[in-house]
This record gives structure tokens, sequence and C-alpha cells, in this order.
């Protein structure tokens, strides 16, 4: 049950973070984010792993840095706190918000930018955080923050810079339900992070052979 707390708890400041950011027009919003997933990682790094994100604990099973059975509680938690954080968001500041392309960018573009991102945000966490070759270093948070910082700067204006599918289903539905959205980019939140998380993890194993 701590785990699953942990993940909740983590998410759900990530995502009000986000979402807080995004509605207030902050010029910063990519900073503020990745420094409040490096601190969250601090946070619950050590009781769950810090990972907030289903695409990373898709890549961390896949390592064998998760047990299988504990994916969908983890996927589930991360779920449940994006939720809550993006109702939090409406209650403070009477909007809802989602992740979305920018204007004029391709489906493909889109995409890719998820993919891109979140196979970086997962190798890094793979390889600072779960390595036998970086284990107890001190570093490993500010190295997951600063690359979803690096992600949202470069990539925020493209695809929306989700790069977590909990990112994107709990916005997503909230805005929906409480809003005036709809689902129809929702898959690119899914599709691409997912994807970049295991092929993540895939590198991983033949960056680090024996490392199981």
């Amino acid at each position: 049950m701590k785990n699953y707390l942990t993940e909740f708890i983590g998410t759900f400041f990530l995502v009000l973070t986000i979402g807080l950011c995004v509605i207030g027009g902050t010029d910063f919003a990519p900073l503020a984010i990745g420094s409040a997933l490096m601190v969250m990682v601090y946070m619950g790094g050590h009781v769950s792993g810090g990972h907030y994100n289903p695409a990373v604990s898709l890549a961390a099973m896949m390592r064998g840095a998760l047990e299988s059975k504990e994916l969908i509680p983890y996927w589930v938690s991360q779920i449940v706190g994006a939720c809550v954080a993006a109702i939090a968001v409406n209650m403070i500041v009477g909007q809802t918000f989602a992740p979305a392309p920018g204007a004029g960018v391709s489906t493909m573009g889109a995409l890719l930018v998820e993919f891109l991102f979140t196979f970086a945000l997962c190798i890094v966490v793979l390889n600072s955080a779960t390595a036998k070759g970086t284990e107890g270093n001190s570093f490993y948070g500010l190295a997951i923050g600063f690359t979803v910082m690096v992600g949202a700067f470069a990539g925020g204006g493209v695809s929306g810079g989700a790069f977590n599918p909990a990112v994107g289903i709990g916005p997503v539905l909230i805005n929906a339900t409480m809003g005036s959205g709809g689902f129809g980019d929702l898959w690119l939140y899914l599709v691409g992070p997912l994807a970049g998380g295991a092929v993540a993890a895939v590198v991983f194993k033949i960056q680090n052979p024996g490392d199981d």
C-alpha cells in the first residue's frame, strides 16, 4: 500500500503543477514541471521507485526492476492521482486543461515527439536509478527531472509535452467530463509514451548486459 500511496502522491503533485502552470501561462513552466518531478522522485524513490508515469513503470517491469504483478496497481495509482490533480486544478482556478498538439503540427510529428522524449526519460530513469553501475548515487532525481524539463521546452509546443500516459488520461478525462474537451488526442499520449518506455527497456538491456 505504501508504494501505491507514494505513486498517487507523486503523480498528483506532478499533474497539479502542470495544470496550474499551463492555465496560468507561466513562462518557465517546463522548469517548474521538471523541478516538481525531481522533488517528488527524491520524496518517493526509496519507497516505490518514484515512477509517477505508466511508461516508466512499464520500462521498469520489462527491465526487471518492478514485479509484473505490480504493474497494474502502479498504473491505477498513477492515473487516479492524475485525475484527482486535474479535479483540484479545476477547484482552484475554475478551469480544466488537457495536453494537445500545437496548431499545424502533424499527427506523426506529435506522436514522434511523445515517443522520443518518453524514451529519453525512461532510459535515463533505468540507467540512473536502477543500474548496478550507478547504484547508490544521489543525482538520479536531478537527472530525471531535467530530462522532463528538456522535453517540455523542446517538444511541449509540438505534442503538448505529456511524455506520460497518466498526464494524458487524467486531464483529458476530467476536461471531457467537466469542461468541453474530447478524447480525440488521447491515443497519442498512450501509444507514444508506452512505446517509448518499452523500447527504452530493450535498449537498456543492450547497454547493460548481465545487469538483471
